[in-house]
């Protein structure tokens, strides 16, 4: 008997009639279904869980695997959303997914996740963590202001900033923002951290791709105050001073597919390309 937890777009309703539907599906071959809120996903959720699966968009999908990946769980996407990168399958055929699932006929793609450490300045606490599918963004936090970001690699300084901020992207996350910001596109089976600056008052404005065990500091060097955003959600207010680290985390998120992904014929249904 196999368990699956549903983690759900809070402002869905056809989530929620997906959920029901599937759910009677499984209790049909005597598999269980059990429901992630959100405290469950940020909390320890159910005992023992093997499939879950997200219903939504990609922001579902990050919060699905956020849960899921330091739980060694993998992570089935339904697309109820409008791009669904990350998503394997689209609603009507959740069931079939969950049968090829149940049947061991699916693969498990891992792709690479940043661990984002952030160390106060005052050293008192220990580090706060953080995981990421896409990427951490340490951004100015007034408007109309950039804010200063002394830039280390493994240890040894690099440069400091003045822009709006920074954004430091996986290889799944470089066709989210860091796209936006004109970064490069990377395979996302590849291991490496991209680092693109974002609206920077410098000349120096190339962004960046470190191997992925390259340890990278980011230091709000002041004497405005920065933010930390993590996958698009706020991670907290940085002070003068404060640290931000990021390199590849211990845990991969593990994705459920049906056969090989083609990432770059998805690159060119999303963005209408065309041979000329």
């Amino acid at each position: 008997m196999a368990t699956v937890a549903f983690v759900l777009h809070a402002h869905r309703p056809d989530a929620e009639e997906l959920v029901a539907r599937a759910s009677g599906w499984l209790a049909q071959r005597d598999h269980a279904a059990v429901v992630l809120d959100d405290d469950g996903v940020a909390g320890a959720g159910p005992g023992t869980v093997d499939l879950a699966v997200s219903l939504g968009g990609d922001g579902t999908m990050l919060r699905t695997v956020a849960w899921a990946a330091p739980r060694g769980v993998p992570v089935l996407g339904v697309n109820l959303g409008r791009l669904g990168y990350l998503t394997e399958v689209e609603p009507s055929n959740l069931e079939w997914a969950l049968g090829r699932f149940a049947d061991g006929g699916y693969t498990v793609e891992h792709r690479m996740m940043l661990d984002v450490a952030v160390q106060r300045v005052d050293g008192g606490a220990p580090p706060v963590r953080h995981l990421a599918l896409n990427e951490a963004v340490v951004e100015k936090a007034v408007a109309g202001h950039t804010v200063r970001l002394a830039m280390s690699i493994a240890g040894r300084p690099f440069v400091t900033y003045a822009a709006d901020g920074l954004l430091v992207a996986t290889p799944t996350g470089s066709t989210a923002y860091n796209l936006s910001l004109r970064g490069p596109i990377l395979s996302p089976r590849l291991r490496a951290m991209v680092v693109t600056p974002i609206a920077p008052h410098m000349l120096f404005d190339r962004a960046l791709v470190l191997e992925p065990d390259e340890l990278l500091g980011l230091t709000v060097a002041g004497p405005v105050a920065g933010q930390l955003v993590v996958d698009g959600v706020p991670a907290g207010a940085l002070e003068p001073g404060d640290h931000v680290s990021c390199r590849a985390a211990e845990h991969d998120a593990r994705l459920v597919v049906f056969g090989r992904r083609d990432f770059h014929a998805i690159v060119r249904s999303r963005f209408k390309l065309s041979d000329r």
